[in-house]
């Protein structure tokens, strides 16, 4: 195999038959794809596919989660099971802390009017596919009542304590940025880096339900760019509104993301593979394969990447969009962990220095519009120029798992070779399409 090929264990996944679900739970505009009576639904129909069992659910900044909160709540209740709520906190609080099941509202990184629903296993892990399919087979069904509501209040401190315990190192003297987006992380990731001595300048802290991810966070880092610019920081971090991403900026400004942020975390931790998706650039295949790393690809979505650690007994995988996993002592992707785990992984030397050991391919990416699936004859010809390429350059083309579009994406040795394959595969989609 051509070792700039995408490698050994790819492991991509035929499209399952779900109506609502996506690839990281429902998600969509609120009064349109999203609605009370539909939350209310998936509550009652995932208490009774968990057995009328205790459902610990946390949520994100946005206005519409009070009212999907209490719709959730009363259709677990209406099924007999009982929904436990923490108010707002991260998502992979909600996986740490999940009971019978854990659920979280949110749309993670898309824009204020969404809103959605992600669910947890009693071990944290994300629902696979076969389960939600399951649960949508449940909607309709007749419910028992008979449940109850509770609310609590230590859910934040509790996760708190745990990462820093169980992530957090001395960070004394290391100046930092910090972007919550806005977002669930803004009473939480800032007490974080000063409890380990950092000293921290804090952006997107001031949530009013209608700007999470607005011109902030892991979905738009020209905020902490600037700041981390015109204070002289050492580094920024920035999460999305969920928390389950994070992506960072060095001290020159310079974005890294979830690739490189791997690059610099696979040595550090001393793994021996590395989980990453079809989205990850050709240079951090380099990079792991030269150090004897092994990786492992798979479609893209974290839990996609969290099912092959399990497979495969690994520690360490993640996306270039910045969903960061490292299992040790945690159950799925963390934004906070991930950046405490970075900011130790450079100690001695900058941000800068240490991600500019992995190579990059430059990388085109398009998004179009998407009504309906991928035609067969697309994916074909979409396969037939890949085995042309031979591994010296490649595009993928995808339907997204939680917009209404088709990503693509085209990877080569030089940027105009990659926008040459960009403009050659964009043409192909829009009229395979019409």
């Amino acid at each position: 195999m051509n070792a700039d090929q995408p490698d050994s264990a790819t492991k991509l996944r035929p499209l399952m038959a779900r109506t609502y679900f996506g690839t990281d739970g429902v998600r969509g505009i609120v009064g349109e794809a999203i609605t009370q009576e539909l939350v209310e639904k998936l509550g009652k129909a995932v208490a009774l596919w968990s057995g009328r069992g205790r459902v610990f659910v946390g949520r994100d900044t946005r206005a519409s989660g009070v009212e999907l909160e209490e719709a959730l709540a009363r259709g677990i209740a209406s099924a007999g099971g009982n929904a436990v709520l923490a108010g707002v906190l991260p998502t992979p609080a909600v996986a740490l802390l999940a009971l019978d099941l854990g659920a979280v509202i949110t749309a993670s990184h898309n824009p204020p009017e969404y809103n959605g629903v992600k669910f947890f296993d009693a071990h944290g892990q994300k629902l696979n596919d076969a389960s939600e399919e399951e649960i949508e087979a449940l909607l309709d069904a007749d419910a028992p009542g008979g449940g109850t509501v509770d609310h609590i209040e230590i859910a934040p401190d509790s996760y708190l304590l745990h990462v820093v315990d169980r992530f957090g190192s001395d960070l004394t003297g290391l100046r930092v940025g910090v972007d919550c987006a806005n977002g669930a992380y803004t009473e939480i990731a800032p007490r974080a880096f000063e409890r380990l001595g950092a000293s921290v300048t804090v952006i997107g802290v001031a949530p009013d339900g209608t700007n999470i991810n607005e011109n902030c966070g892991a979905t738009d880092l020209r905020a902490l760019q600037r700041t981390v610019k015109e204070n002289a920081l050492d580094l920024g971090v920035a999460f999305d509104g969920d928390g389950d991403r994070m992506l960072a900026v060095d001290g020159n400004g310079d974005v890294v993301d979830g690739d490189r942020i791997l690059a610099v975390l696979a040595p550090y931790l001393g793994v021996d593979r590395v989980a990453v998706t079809v989205m990850s650039n050709l240079g951090l295949h380099r990079f792991l394969e030269e150090r004897g790393i092994g990786v492992m690809t798979t479609d893209v979505g974290d839990r996609y990447v969290l099912e092959a650690l399990r497979e495969h007994g690994a520690l360490l995988g993640g996306e270039q969009s910045g969903h960061i996993i490292y299992l040790r002592d945690h159950v799925t992707g963390d934004g906070l962990a991930a950046a405490l785990l970075l900011c130790d992984a450079i100690r001695g030397r900058t941000l800068a220095e240490a991600a500019a050991e992995m190579p990059t391919f430059p990388q085109v990416k398009e998004n179009l519009p998407l009504d309906g699936s991928l035609p067969v004859a697309l994916l074909e010809e979409v396969q037939r120029l890949n085995t042309a390429l031979d591994g010296s350059a490649r595009v993928l083309v995808r339907p997204s798992g939680t917009e209404p579009v088709v990503r693509l994406l085209a990877e080569a040795r030089t940027e105009s070779e990659a926008r040459e394959l960009s403009d050659t595969i964009a043409a192909l989609v829009r009229r395979e399409l019409g």
